[in-house]
């Protein structure tokens, strides 16, 4: 991959966490590594909205948080995973993968 397409990409993502900070008071991230997949940037706005974003590599994640200017988080803990709020649709999707239920759709 081309420089040019690291740096259109970090700056995308770099928008996607802004604007899922303007729509929810603000964000906290965590840069969680994938493997060869690249990198997942899990996102907690303050109103404890979540969300993801995937990067091609972790250090794009990491440059995407850096350029949106978000607080980044070493780990998922107690704090942030206490301001997350679930709906219908996590609770039913989390409960049809684990006992084998109808797909969420």
């Amino acid at each position: 991959m081309s420089e040019k397409t690291d740096e259109r990409r970090v700056r995308r993502l770099a928008r996607g966490i802004r604007g899922f900070g303007a729509k929810h008071g603000g964000v906290d991230a965590v840069v969680e590594y994938l493997g060869q997949r690249g990198a997942r940037i899990v996102l907690v706005g303050k109103d404890g909205a979540w969300g993801d974003l995937v990067a091609p590599s972790y250090p794009a994640a990491q440059a995407a948080a850096e350029t949106a200017e978000v607080t980044v988080h070493d780990e998922f803990g107690g704090e942030l995973a206490a301001r997350v709020r679930t709906g219908p649709y996590e609770w039913t999707r989390m409960a049809g993968i684990q006992v084998g239920g109808r797909a969420n759709t």
